[in-house]
Parts: structure tokens; sequence; C-alpha cells
């Protein structure tokens, strides 16, 4: 019977039944019965979405690049990539600025609400900022070299290091590009096959999803803070909120309506189940495999980009998070009593952009980057305690965002190629054909 259900519906039911469950035991006092026998259901489920990120995206990006056979479609691939990467999050960072500078959410916050926040999250504040000040001592020019890993090994087991897993994954395709075919073809039938593999379990492993999901949010609830808190934020996650909404169900529907011909029902529609999965794990490289399914079997896109482009978005591709960022920054400002002008909020604007695309694509990471760009606009950073209440249903939404960002940028990256249409029945040497 499930089989005939539509895979979103099921996440979508499996989402209202954990919400119902961690509603009930929170007001019974059942919290520990949801911790200790519900909430490992969705440690697991994310620790499977977390165990095939890993070779997915060696494999897909190993078989993506190897299979452009030159390196001139490589680079037209990846400049056009990374050019719709940074458009579209300097768009986001934009938006949620206005949208915070014009409803001022952090104006009403009373100072008695704001001295409880800053006190009780202290501790958890001070450790986030000891981080990113680490990060801030290594030079500028350390992203760069965060980027080559020094034991690729070691890079495989952080999802924070993903970065350099992509950088040696593509080192490999082009590799195999370089040699001679027939030296690189048995090497290439290994990625190829992988990839087959690892696809499959990725549909094992959303056979589990609607009971994951309900496990994640039914902790989520019984673990969120009082409402007494939550209230005093309502303004300031209304603004984070709607700055959201108009990225995933204005922006992005809008160019690839524009940029692809596709209808807006056409892309929510195919890109839903991911964005369900993006929601309930708040991670996005968690959510790479379902991301990189619908984009291929829904959206369209030929499996050489989506393995390109997809992980790549996943690591790099913050939007959700750069548009929280600069909400959150200026939230913080209104809520301690300063006043930012425009060289402050210009600075928000392209340290935001820039840090979010070394922001690791896990839960909560975009707290660390925060710190960065509260320092970059001469914001006290201790004033991170104050969104800490509410940060973690916000994540669970920008999270969505990215994803939906990722296969927007996909779409048009692959229309532009000439590679958007049925998988199936689009092979990339018609495209491409061999000299």
């Amino acid at each position: 019977m499930l089989k005939k259900i539509p895979l979103h519906w099921q996440i979508l039911a499996g989402m209202i039944v954990g919400l119902l469950i961690g509603f009930v035991a929170d007001r019974l006092g059942a919290q520990q019965l949801v911790k200790h026998w519900i909430k490992p259901f969705g440690t697991i489920f994310m620790n499977l979405l977390k165990m095939i990120a890993v070779p997915l995206i060696i494999a897909s990006l190993i078989k993506g690049v190897s299979d452009m056979k030159d390196l001139s479609r490589l680079s037209r691939m990846g400049g056009r990539t990374l050019a719709l990467y940074l458009v579209t999050t300097a768009a986001a960072v934009a938006i949620g600025l206005g949208i915070v500078n014009l409803v001022k959410p952090g104006a009403g916050v009373a100072p008695a609400t704001r001295e409880k926040l800053l006190s009780a999250y202290a501790s958890e504040a001070a450790g986030r900022v000891t981080t990113a000040k680490s990060e801030q001592e290594k030079g500028p020019l350390q992203p760069l070299v965060d980027i080559v890993p020094d034991n690729f090994f070691a890079a495989t087991t952080d999802n924070r290091r993903m970065l350099q897993v992509i950088f040696f994954a593509l080192l490999i395709g082009v590799g195999l590009i370089l040699v001679a075919e027939e030296k690189a073809k048995p090497i290439k039938d290994i990625f190829d096959g992988l990839n087959e593999v690892i696809l499959k379990l990725v549909d094992l492993v959303m056979l589990t999803a609607p009971v994951g999901v309900m496990a994640l949010l039914a902790a989520l609830i019984t673990e969120s803070p009082s409402a007494d808190l939550l209230v005093s934020l309502v303004w300031y996650a209304l603004c984070v909120v709607v700055g959201l909404a108009i990225l995933i169900f204005g922006l992005y529907p809008a160019l690839t309506r524009l940029l692809t011909g596709k209808s807006y029902g056409f892309f929510l529609k195919g890109i839903l189940p991911a964005q369900l999965v993006a929601f309930s794990t708040s991670s996005s490289a968690a959510t790479l495999p379902v991301t990189m399914e619908r984009a291929q079997e829904s959206l369209g896109v030929h499996e050489e980009v989506a393995g390109f482009v997809l992980p790549i978005g996943a690591t790099m591709n913050m939007d959700g998070t750069a548009l929280y960022q600069g909400v959150a920054a200026v939230f913080i400002a209104q809520a301690l009593g300063l006043t930012l002008d425009l060289g402050d909020q210009l600075s928000i604007l392209l340290t935001a952009t820039l840090a979010s695309i070394g922001a690791a694509a896990v839960p909560s990471a975009g707290l660390i980057v925060l710190v960065i760009v509260l320092g970059a606009a001469g914001i006290p950073q201790e004033g991170l305690a104050l969104i800490f209440a509410i940060d973690r249903p916000l994540d669970m939404c920008r999270t969505v965002a990215n994803v939906t960002s990722d296969a927007c940028v996909a779409m048009v990256v692959a229309q532009s190629l000439g590679l958007l249409g049925p998988p199936q029945e689009r092979r990339l040497d018609d495209f491409y054909p061999r000299p």
C-alpha cells in the first residue's frame, strides 16, 4: 500500500506524526521516553544519509568529470556553476537585509528577556566565539589551504572537510581525462559501477525516511526551549522565514522559469521530497543523495551535470545560511541598541556572501560563520546568544533554501549546456560528439 503513496506524502505524514508525538510527550512530561525510544530512529536515519554522502560525492564527481572527456567542458560547467552560486547567495543576503531593516525585529526585544537569554546561553556562545576566532587567526588565505587535504582518508571521516573530498575527487576526474582512454577505462568502470550502487543505496535509505523524519521532529519538539523565550524572538523568526520563502517560492522558481522554460509547479513538485528531508535533517550534505536523485529523475538534469554541480553546491552554496546571517547580524545589533550605517551593512553583505561558501553542510554550522560576520560589522559577538533559543527551527528552514538553490542552479547550468531533459533519453555524447 505504501508503495502507491508518493514519497513526499509519506515524508509529510511522518512530519505530522512526529509533531503530534512531540507535543503530546511535552505536555505529558514524557520527554525522556521520546529521547530514549524515538529519537534513536532519527539518529539512525541521519547516520545512514551521512554514511552514503561521501561515497556518493566521490563516485558522482569522478564519473561526472571523467565523462566530459576534455577539460574545456569542465571549465565551462565550473565557471557557470560558481558564478550562479555567488549571484544567488548575494541576492539572498540582500533580501534578508532589506526585510530586517524594514521590520526592525530587534527593537522590540525587552531588556529582561535579553539578559535572560545572554545568561542561559553564555557558555555555548563563548564556545562559538572561540572557534570562530581561531579560524580568523589563521590568515586570509587559510580557506585556500584548507581545500587541499594532507590526508584524503582523514578528510572522508569529517563532514566539515567535505571541500577537501571534492577537491580530491575533481583531481581524480581530471586525471582520468588526461591519461589514455584504454588505461583510464578500468578505473572509470569501477567508479561508474560504484555510482550505480550508491544510487541504489539511496533508494533503500529513502524507504526509512518517513520514520526517520518522524523521530527527528518528535525529538525537536520535546527539546525546544520554553514558549516564553520563543515569543520574544517571533519577529526575528518571521523575518528569516519570509526571506527564505521569497527565495524558495519566488526567486528560484522564477529563475528556472526564465532560464529553462520549466514551470513553477514542475520545479517545486520535483524538488519537494528533497526539501522535506532537508527540513528534517538540517543538513545539505545529508540531503545530497535525495537532491541528486530528484534532480535527475524529476527535474531532468543530466547525470553528469548533477554529479558535478550538486556536490559542490551542498558544500559551497548556502543561500539560506547567508540570508539568515544578514538578518541575525542586524537583529542582534538592534537588540543591543546599536546603529549600523551603510558601510556596516555592505560589510555584512560581502562577508556573509563569502563566509557562507565555506560553511560546513551540517546542522548549525552557520552559527560559527555568523561570529565572523558579526566581527566584520563591529557587532558584539556575545550577542550570538540572543538567537540560540530559536536557531534550530530556523536552521531547518534555511537548509530547505540551500537545497532548493542547488537544484535551481543545476537546472540552469544543464539548460545552458543543452543537457536538461529526460536523463534516460539523453547522453553526454549526443551533445558533445567525440572528435
